[in-house]
């Protein structure tokens, strides 16, 4: 493993570490409000800013581990493992979109990058709208049984198109699209984005080569 692929994965891990935080930051300050049976808070927004990021494994796993820990540390220690499981489905989804299929990158024009990532965002949150009641319509109908949970998710899940869901989506859609437009050009002059959030443009990428090079 060369430098430039041994500093890529330092910061993946670094930055993930870091969104995993401002996961569980955005959580806990902003607390969720509950309306119609769904909750709605920022937290989801920095799951979709850390897979627009660092990609979907990390960015996934990141809000996964921040939200859970929100949840443990809240008191709801029992949804830790749903919430766990669709922040990490979040994550990959934007990151599907946004890195496999779009594969964002620096020399890409600005309206294209933000065409993808609110294209991303929305398919990683929309999907959740749907996933998220599902998963605890089978939680509490297979795994633990409860009959009136379960019924609250069935409910959840045939009203998914209420205002209340739909705003939920919407925000965190928008907050996360505005960050990442206004911190990716600050951490590219910086010269942190490019092992973060994709390749570096062939100029950089070769400046890395030559160093490496030079070193051996």
């Amino acid at each position: 493993m060369n430098v430039y692929e041994r500093n890529k994965t330092l910061l993946k891990i670094t930055y993930a570490g870091l969104m995993a935080a401002l996961c569980y930051v955005g959580y806990a300050i902003f607390p969720a409000i509950s309306t119609g049976g769904t909750k709605i808070h920022v937290g989801n927004a920095f799951v979709v800013l850390g897979a627009l990021f660092l990609g979907g494994l990390y960015g996934g796993l990141a809000g996964a581990v921040g939200l859970s820990l929100a949840d443990i540390l809240g008191g709801f220690s029992q949804s830790a493992p749903r919430t766990f499981i669709t922040k990490l489905v979040i994550g990959l989804i934007v990151g599907l979109v946004a890195h496999k299929i779009a594969k964002i990158s620096h020399d890409h024009k600005r309206v294209y990058i933000l065409k993808w990532a609110a294209i991303a965002s929305v398919a990683g949150l929309g999907f959740n709208c749907v996933f998220e009641p599902a998963l605890k319509y089978v939680w509490y109908t297979i795994l633990t049984p409860n009959a009136d949970k379960a019924a609250s998710a069935i409910k959840a899940l045939l009203a998914v198109t209420t205002y209340a869901t739909l705003i939920n989506a919407v925000i965190n859609s928008v907050i996360a699209v505005v960050a990442y437009l206004a911190l990716r050009p600050v951490l590219y002059r910086a010269g942190l984005l490019g092992p973060v959030d994709g390749e570096l443009p062939a100029a950089d990428k070769t400046a890395h080569t030559a160093n490496t090079a030079n070193q051996h």
